[in-house]
């Protein structure tokens, strides 16, 4: 029998898959919260030069004067409008004591002063990333996204090379221990290098559990089971609003949120490899023991040795990436879906790091953005297993497109609110969807290294998007027309894709080529009946 026969007579997703499904779903928690924590690590606070209070180490003559006995230190009333620079913010006013009429400016040559009210304690003020270092901030959640980059290709491929289960602990081991160690960096380049590290960890921890869960049940659940893995990382965007809105000081968040992923190192290594990849690796034995447990488990009985004699040898060659691009529908397909996984990664990250934003509490604005993903998700279930994959993934993306337009002309409050969070609903389903897509559209042999190229290019979007937010300094609205643009293609192109619900899932390279392409021969010949006749 195959895979997909041996699961149907086991229960499709019986109570030893639900098991091992929810402790891998677990893991995703921690990854949704080191891909989204510089909201909080870098919180935006208000700041302003610090006036310095002893004036015998200073040399006023830099500033004209030739003693500081008389010169006065102050902070700018206003802003002037006549420029782009905060001047509040980001200058101090310099003078005489007796001059009632102080108009000349300098830098902060003395540090900063930050206000405490929301956040005790962000990066930016222990690296002091503001004014005109404020890009720094972008610049950090872009080399954040660059580790997820790198960490689809290493570990994507590396998950079908050495198996799911050893790559999901060394990812644990690194995101866990490098993740604390970040807490206690002195500089800002020290935080880049380990959030890269971290993030690489991180995407290998989401990739494996997902594709574990997928390959784990039979065609009734894959959608289902693909869907939900994305509501346990809604829920943890909502626990990390929560944990931040305890916790204001980065240092502490970034503790709190590393020492969960101890508890995977723990439970991980007593739950099941992949059966579809051991199957893809020859060996049986293991397989057929993991098939037995099942049936045990949910009280079913099935034969010793239920595998086929094709099922052994089926994919015993190694393949990468670079088979996905032997065959020019493999190519073409390949393509649609890496533009794709660029636009939602890059839009959905767009959004999730603008909540603060939208005019209201960020920490109410952020969690909201978490919840609003779990019906985006539950409805995509729904949807997506009656009407189709391919249509409901282009509509819900124009949907996504045609808010953010539309976002650009309400003011920050509550209508901006709605608006973002519809667009917010329709990239988030996006995303649920791709993921489950994509899966169905890679074989066996190379799903693993085929998300992990679709993923690779959605974080060259998750790359742009901080910098794609910072636009916003040289005209408000042009993240929001970028990423309205980029959505609407996305939905257009979608629809060149074959659609994948109610087929199993493709084994092989040739079963990989094949889908789709039956459906418009079929269409070919009766197009050219029609025409005969």
């Amino acid at each position: 029998m195959e895979l997909d026969q041996i699961l149907s007579r086991l229960g499709e997703f019986g109570p030893y898959q639900r098991r091992v499904y929810h402790w891998y779903c677990m893991l995703t928690l921690s990854v949704a919260f080191h891909h989204l924590a510089q909201v909080f690590l870098a919180g935006n606070a208000d700041h302003w030069c610090t006036v310095p209070s002893n004036t015998t180490q200073l040399d006023c003559s830099e500033f004209g004067y030739d003693s500081c006995d008389d010169v006065y230190w102050g902070r700018p009333a206003a802003d002037d409008e006549a420029t782009t620079l905060n001047e509040k913010q980001c200058r101090m006013t310099v003078g005489l004591s007796n001059d009632d009429n102080v108009t000349d400016m300098t830098e902060c040559f003395n540090g900063y002063t930050f206000d405490h009210s929301q956040y005790t304690r962000t990066i930016q003020e222990d690296f002091e990333l503001v004014c005109n270092k404020d890009a720094k901030v972008a610049l950090a959640q872009s080399i954040y996204f660059a580790g997820v980059l790198i960490g689809s290709i290493v570990f994507g491929s590396l998950a079908d090379w050495i198996g799911r289960k050893p790559t999901l602990l060394i990812c644990i081991a690194i995101q866990c221990s490098l993740g604390l160690v970040t807490a206690f960096v002195q500089s800002f380049a020290a935080y880049c290098i380990l959030r890269f590290v971290v993030a690489a960890a991180s995407i290998g921890i989401f990739l494996v559990a997902f594709i574990i869960a997928t390959e784990l049940v039979g065609l009734k659940w894959r959608t289902i089971t693909g869907t939900m893995i994305q509501v346990y990382w809604a829920v943890g965007i909502v626990l990390m609003a929560l944990l931040a809105y305890f916790i204001r000081d980065w240092r502490k968040l970034q503790i709190v949120l590393s020492i969960p992923t101890v508890v995977g190192l723990l439970y991980v290594p007593f739950l099941p490899e992949s059966v579809r990849w051991l199957l893809s690796q020859g060996a049986t034995e293991k397989a057929e023991a993991i098939i037995q447990k099942t049936a045990k488990v949910n009280n079913v009985t099935i034969s010793e040795h239920p595998f086929s004699e094709k099922n052994q040898d089926v994919n015993m060659k190694k393949h990468t990436f670079l088979d996905l691009f032997k065959t020019r529908v493999l190519i073409t397909r390949t393509l649609n879906i890496m533009y794709n996984w660029l636009v939602i990664v890059m839009v959905y990250y767009g959004l999730s790091l603008s909540t603060s934003d939208l005019g209201i509490d960020p920490y109410i604005a952020f969690m909201l953005s978490g919840l609003i993903e779990i019906p985006a998700y539950i409805i995509s279930i729904l949807a997506i297993d009656y009407f189709g994959r391919r249509i409901i993934l282009s509509i819900v993306m124009i949907t996504g497109g045609v808010a953010c337009f539309l976002t650009i002309f309400f003011e920050p409050g509550p209508i901006r609110l709605i608006v973002a969070m519809i667009g917010k609903f329709g990239l988030t389903s996006a995303f649920g969807i791709v993921y489950i897509y994509s899966a169905e559209l890679f074989p066996t042999p190379v799903r693993s290294a085929g998300m992990g190229l679709a993923s690779m290019s959605g974080r060259l979007g998750s790359i742009v998007s901080p910098f794609a937010l910072y636009m916003k300094q040289w005209w408000e609205p042009l993240p929001l027309v970028l990423f309205s643009s980029m959505s609407l293609s996305g939905g257009l192109l979608c629809l060149l894709l074959p659609e994948t619900m109610g087929k199993k899932l493709p084994e092989t390279m040739q079963e990989g080529k094949e889908i789709g392409l039956k459906e418009h021969e079929k269409t070919k010949e009766e197009y050219s009946a029609v025409e005969r006749s």
